[in-house]
């Protein structure tokens, strides 16, 4: 048996199976490239599902990390720490918000959103005790609470664990018309992904994004964003709503906020929006500690400089390229936005083809069935991305 076999059988012997991934043990990453344990080499086109979008192992982050594990990692937020104001202020400003609420993973973060979209719902549009809604859109994913899947309709999100919380009403995903049909008077909010990444990177339809947008605005509710992974420059911008002009009233942030090294996400809103919570009211032991805070400070700061998104939408342009060259006699369709590509395949299975692919050492994701995922991460050299390309276009036509 090889040591691979030999881990993978540890694992599944161990390990819940929640999980089906491909068969590769990694052990070590650098920038775009990650090493399994038997040395054998890959180019990460996954990244973490966007988590890792500086890469594996970023010097400066992890210098960042290495720095506050020394001083002091955790408090609770039963004391002030010295990391958190200044994370929460500046994620704020790169948001063009005021208030940041910072939690760990990003379904929390959404958990958060709806907490605050109801608590606001009550305390200032006043509605009657028990009676908030919020709209969400068919093909969304937001995470894998038993709130979170009560609005899925991936039935593998769904099948044996309801029963369900209720006061979700869902609506097809770049309808405007289905979504001002559902609005009523105990609507307070629009919860939905710009773009859908679980689904397939799939982009909303032009305007789609203002009209949700002027919705919100006329009828009183909050527009929250979900943007854990279309966020954080993956999309060329910093935010994906900004390709529509558009400023919701929450951000929904995590995965690349953490740096790739650790959990960090947070909703980022107006003072007026998430001034509703008081103390006890929602919290995180881990939420806000002084080594996330520390991580993520230096993630907003790198944004800053917008050096990332640059890079994104200008290698995002060659991804494009090279992806319209793929044979249409393989792939159906391609949707692309910066470094991140949604691929339907024509007759292929989408594991499949990853697994051809991570024997040419190139590792991706089946979104579900005939679909793949491609979000290298921004790092990634020009010359390594049509490298993957070419591998997957080797595979395609094999």
């Amino acid at each position: 048996m090889t040591a691979t076999a030999d881990e993978i059988q540890r694992a599944e012997a161990s390990t819940a199976n929640n999980y089906r991934p491909l068969p590769v043990v990694l052990r070590e990453g650098h920038g775009a490239w990650v090493t399994d344990i038997e040395g054998g080499r890959y180019l990460d086109m996954l990244s973490g599902y966007s988590a890792l979008n500086f890469g594996h192992t970023d010097p400066e982050l992890l210098a960042v990390a290495h720095e506050q594990l020394d001083r002091l990692t955790l408090t609770s937020r039963a004391f002030h720490n010295d990391q958190l104001a200044t994370f929460c202020a500046e994620l704020a400003e790169l948001a063009g918000m005021e208030m940041a609420l910072p939690m760990n993973t990003g379904a929390e973060a959404v958990e958060t959103a709806i907490k605050t979209a109801r608590k606001w719902g009550y305390q200032v549009k006043g509605v009657p005790p028990g009676q908030a809604k919020i709209i969400v859109v068919d093909g969304n994913f937001h995470g894998r609470t038993v709130t979170i899947v009560s609005f899925s309709d991936d039935p593998k999100a769904t099948a044996e664990f309801g029963p369900f919380t209720p006061g979700f009403v869902r609506v097809p995903f770049g309808d405007g018309d289905a979504l001002r049909s559902a609005i009523d008077d105990n609507t307070v909010a629009v919860l939905l992904e710009p773009i859908q990444g679980e689904r397939g990177v799939v982009l909303p339809p032009p305007g789609y994004l203002r009209t949700v947008r002027q919705l919100c605005s006329t009828h009183g509710l909050l527009m929250l964003a979900d943007e854990v992974q279309s966020g954080l420059g993956r999309t060329g911008r910093t935010f994906a709503c900004e390709h529509d002009d558009v400023m919701p009233d929450l951000y929904i942030l995590g995965k690349a906020l953490g740096g790739g090294i650790l959990p960090v996400s947070a909703v980022v809103a107006r003072r007026d929006v998430l001034g509703v919570f008081r103390p006890g009211e929602h919290g995180s032991t881990f939420g806000g500690n002084p080594l996330a805070c520390a991580v993520g400070t230096a993630v907003v700061r790198r944004l800053k400089t917008g050096e990332p998104q640059r890079r994104a939408a200008e290698l995002g342009a060659v991804f494009a390229d090279v992806l319209s060259e793929l044979p249409t006699t393989e792939v159906a369709e391609v949707r692309s936005v910066g470094l991140w590509a949604g691929l339907d395949l024509a007759t292929r299975d989408g594991r499949e083809v990853c697994e051809d692919l991570l024997r040419r050492g190139v590792l991706a994701n089946a979104a579900h069935g005939r679909t793949i995922r491609l979000s290298p991460p921004l790092v990634i050299s020009e010359e390594d991305l049509r490298w993957g390309v070419d591998q997957l276009a080797a595979v395609l036509t094999k």
